[in-house]
């Protein structure tokens, strides 16, 4: 319709591309494609200075609302990023017909400042008194921004509408008349980190803008406190301009942004003939000199004590350990994870990553003072009795603990029950978490009356039903009694875990929880969606610093092309139920949403597994370069010279007791033998002497080792697929092939584990790894330690998760023996220790020629290295860590009590929480000082907080 009003769009964004990547508008509408990446508009490129400066000018039918966002697409249009969210724009009716310049930056998901968005600051850290709140800052970006004409500000549109084609009546109002010498700039920055009072104005060259003069300047206004806007007419004259936002008010007051001047350009060439009447100036992040810092203690829940805990530290005492960080400066809490893990009853499950359910929370952290408030006082002793025989243990006596702990609380449940039942908190509680509630209870229920948790032993009630689930959970059920305590435990655990919570966030602590990468294959999730899982296998890492043989964790591995199809509803109900306890989250081996290290069946170590997804070495690409004898490749390669040299006198004995030759001089072993977990389970007779009963473990570790003397695997389920070992290479079988097999085995090996699989790896953790990120506000943290893939810190960076920096284990960006703080970057959480590694101070024991290295290396030492880790070396080693650039700097209690004379006198090697070179690690560990101790002890608390403050990392 020729008489229909226009307006002229000129889009303008700073993007430095890769060869062969362009820029794509996408949007509402046909003229911006309708979303299609194939239809909308290319945008052309110029440098301007050291941009690289993207553009394109449209004249579409006028419409008040625009939807859009930028793209970069390879030569086939495929998508190679998009930006972090969609942008929306309201254009005045007074720019009908007009022409308008959009100068966009890109919203880029890996800038630091978008974690500010995250529930952690916008909920805890900034969110406290004194601060403005916050929601997830995509969200922010994605509102609605006014693009004002020239005219008086009281002319203009004031409310928003929602985006649409153009109509009609919309195309038959007339234009509003403009000042054709004048220019209506719109302003937009985002501050996130803004205190009470503190606002944003403009300062900029022309009087408008305060003529660079102190004081003046354009006032910005807000609706949030972050997201700050402004408009200003400007005489053509006053172009080019230059301007920069500045913080007025508080403790900032004057502070101008850092870096070179914000400039804005009339447009050039064809369309300077045209003088635009509007331009936005969307600006993105306020560019300030620092980022914020801040630091934290990492602690297991188990691992606290107080005098009012039993045996064990409980929920409740997070709140006391919330008092101490906040006397000290500390902004976080880091815990492990505290999912129910009651599988096997026993001191088995003291082993925290197991969990029976990934919404049900352990009853070992249920505080039973609080749950016997207002109960008979007989209640009172046996809780009074309990704390007696079990809280000044010097370790966690997990059987002994749990044990008094389930006892009293059946007799408050017996008590209680009936009244709680009816009552509206608990009401509201079962209709909020009945979902997993029910299915959990009931399995606890039929694992009690089965006297096993391995689901697939139940008969029928292996396969389970919602409506099977219902029935057993009725209240006329049979076992209704019992289903119900599970109820009434679960109702109590989180009203205190909950109370904790919410006591750390308004004392401005961040709670950060754990997320297990795996499940227990005899666990609530496994029963009700088996679908979900690969039961057949076991999840793992191969060899690492941790564990030389790897590790088996046994759990199953993730059937994700299943879980794909109702978009990670699993992982994401995970998520959204963690957050209402966590505003931060670690996910444990975040290497395994690139790629899970899957161990075959019947293996005990980390040695025989593969990585899922992979590409295989192929039959045909082994054919083709000459290597055709699989099952010399594949099985366990067993000669008589190598059972001779393994087993000397007793050679003859092992071969006829374990393996069949198959030719003379070849062995395989036998039928009962075939696996690891079969010989692993070979045991010397009751009673035996000690030199038998060494002889035998000394020939289950032979055998074990020949098992895993193989080079390739096969693949069960596909014989046209082949997997290098890992270990393959350092193999009494490989050494023993003829150098052309050697010299294509150890190509193709270094191609599946650093080559072929990259482009694979970065696109499966490109699909996997939103799902989580979208569920939920929670800062995330990924533990990406191990053997990481090249392509995981770009991965994690553009998705704008933490890594995890441990300066003893050096990432692949690090050079050198050991990690240095002072290179770490900003999107990464510093620590010298952990609960995986060794303290600290036991480390500094450990090996005195690495310690005598660090010390000249990392802290500029002279001469020989202290014997022991002293409070000066484990300051030095904290300042180090807290002097980086890391966002958070976390430090274990353990390490924080090495900084006391007073804390650090227990042995060293008393404080590792976990060894994971052993496959069944008692997790026991306790604090040996008791937290209101540690709050009176001003000493140190005067320590950590002066070491805060000079570092900057101190909330105040």
């Amino acid at each position: 319709r020729g008489g229909d009003p226009r307006v002229m769009l000129q889009f303008r964004v700073a993007y430095m591309t890769e060869w062969g990547q362009n820029l794509v508008l996408v949007g509402a509408g046909a003229r911006l494609g309708g979303w299609d990446l194939r239809q909308g508009p290319w945008l052309g490129c110029a440098h301007e200075g050291s941009d690289l400066v993207w553009q394109t000018s449209l004249s579409v039918p006028w419409q008040p609302c625009l939807e859009y966002r930028y793209c970069v697409v390879d030569s086939q249009c495929r998508l190679v990023r998009a930006e972090a969210s969609t942008r929306r724009l309201e254009l005045d009716p007074g720019l009908k017909g007009q022409s308008v310049v959009i100068r966009d930056t890109w919203r880029d998901r890996s800038a630091p400042q978008n974690i500010m968005g995250r529930a952690a600051f916008s909920r805890v850290v900034f969110g406290q008194e004194g601060h403005a709140a916050q929601e997830d800052i995509s969200q922010r970006l994605s509102r609605q921004l006014y693009v004002a004409a020239p005219g008086p500000p009281e002319e203009r549109a004031a409310e928003p509408s929602e985006p649409s084609e153009p109509s009609e009546a919309q195309s038959s109002e007339p234009s509003p008349q403009v000042d054709a010498g004048v220019v209506a700039v719109t302003f937009r920055v985002c501050h996130m980190e803004l205190g009470k009072g503190q606002i944003i104005t403009v300062l900029g060259s022309p009087p408008q803008l305060g003529n660079w003069t102190t004081g003046q300047g354009l006032e910005m206004e807000s609706a949030d406190g972050c997201m700050w806007e402004a408009s200003v007419n400007l005489p053509l004259q006053a172009f080019p301009l230059s301007y920069k936002y500045r913080v007025m008010g508080g403790e900032s007051d004057g502070e101008l942004e850092q870096g070179l001047d914000r400039c804005c350009h009339l447009p050039f060439g064809e369309s300077a003939a045209r003088p635009p009447s509007a331009i936005l100036c969307d600006d993105s992040f306020f560019c300030q000199d620092r980022l914020w810092r801040g630091a934290g203690v990492a602690v297991p829940v188990f691992s606290l004590r107080s005098r009012r805990s039993t045996g064990v530290g409980e929920f409740r005492d997070l709140k006391p350990l919330v008092d101490l960080c906040c006397e000290a400066g500390l902004s976080m809490i880091q815990i492990l994870p505290v999912n129910d893990t009651s599988v096997y009853g026993d001191w088995r499950d003291s082993y925290p990553y197991s969990s029976l359910s990934v919404h049900a929370l352990h009853l070992v952290y249920l505080s039973l003072d609080e749950m016997v408030e207002g109960l008979p006082k007989t209640l009172w002793a046996e809780v009074a009795k309990a704390r007696a025989a079990l809280n000044d243990l010097r370790d966690v006596d997990y059987e002994g603990v749990m044990a008094a702990k389930k006892r009293i609380a059946k007799t408050a449940f017996r008590t209680a029950y009936p009244a709680l039942r009816d009552s509206e908190p608990f009401q509201a509680f079962m209709a909020e978490h009945a979902w997993w509630l029910k299915p959990y209870a009931v399995f606890r229920c039929l694992q009690n009356i089965f006297g096993t948790a391995e689901h697939w032993r139940w008969g029928i009630l292996s396969s389970p039903t919602s409506d099977a689930v219902d029935r057993l959970a009725h209240e006329d059920a049979e076992h209704h009694g019992e289903v119900a305590f599970h109820y009434f435990v679960q109702y109590h655990l989180h009203k205190q875990l909950k109370d904790a919570a919410d006591y750390a966030a308004r004392k401005g602590v961040v709670l950060k929880g754990d997320l297990p990468i795996g499940v227990d294959k005899r666990s609530v999730d496994t029963w009700m969606h088996p679908e979900l899982f690969r039961m057949e296998v076991s999840t793992g890492a191969p060899p690492d610093y941790y564990a030389a043989t790897g590790q088996n964790w046994g759990f199953p591995t993730y059937n994700w092309e299943e879980m794909a199809k109702d978009g990670y509803a699993w992982w994401r109900s995970r998520l959204q139920h963690m957050a209402q306890y966590f505003s931060a989250l670690r996910i444990d081996h975040v290497l395994g949403f690139f790629r899970i290290w899957e161990i075959r069946e019947g293996a005990v170590t980390g040695m025989l597994g593969r990585f899922r997804p992979s590409v295989p070495l192929w039959r045909g690409e082994l054919e083709a370069q000459g290597i055709w004898d699989f099952n010399r490749l594949c099985d366990p390669y067993v000669r008589t010279h190598t059972l001779e040299k393994m087993f000397g006198a007793t050679a003859t004995e092992v071969a006829g007791k374990y393996f069949t030759e198959f030719q003379p001089g070849c062995f395989r072993f036998r039928p009962q033998y075939a696996t690891e977990e079969a010989v692993a389970a070979v045991e010397a007779r009751e009673g035996s002497p000690d030199w038998l009963v060494e002889e035998v473990e000394d020939t289950k570790a032979k055998l074990l080792e020949l098992h895993e003397n193989v080079v390739l695997m096969r693949d069960p389920g596909d014989d046209q697929r082949f997997y290098p070992c890992y270990g393959g290479l350092e193999t009494g079988s490989f050494k023993e092939l003829d150098p052309h097999t050697q010299g294509v085995l150890r190509g193709l090996h270094h191609d599946y584990f650093h080559g072929r699989q990259e482009s694979l790896w970065r696109a499966h953790a490109q699909e996997t790894l939103p799902a989580l990120l979208d569920a939920s506000d929670m800062l995330i943290c990924g533990e990406d330690l191990g053997m990481v893939p090249a392509c995981v810190p770009g991965v994690l960076r553009d998705l704008c998760i933490l890594g995890l920096r441990i300066q003893r284990m050096p990432s692949p960006e690090d050079s050198g023996e050991f990690g240095n703080p002072a290179s770490y970057p900003y999107l990464s959480v510093a620590t010298p220790s952990c609960h995986d590694t060794t303290s600290t101070r036991a480390w500094w024991a450990e090996d005195a020629g690495r310690r005598g290295r660090f010390w000249v290396q990392q802290l500029q030492g002279s001469g020989t290295a202290p014997e022991h880790c002293t409070p000066e070396v484990m300051k030095r080693i904290i300042e180090q860590h807290l002097q980086s650039p890391s966002c958070w700097a976390v430090f274990s209690m353990q390490d924080l009590l090495g900084l006391s004379p007073k804390w650090n006198t227990r042995p060293a090697h008393e404080e590792t929480i976990n060894d994971p070179s052993v496959a069944k690690h008692y997790w026991r560990f306790r604090v040996h000082a008791h937290l209101d101790d540690l709050q009176q002890d001003e000493d140190f608390v005067s320590t950590l907080s002066t070491m805060l403050h000079e570092s900057q990392r101190s909330p105040q």
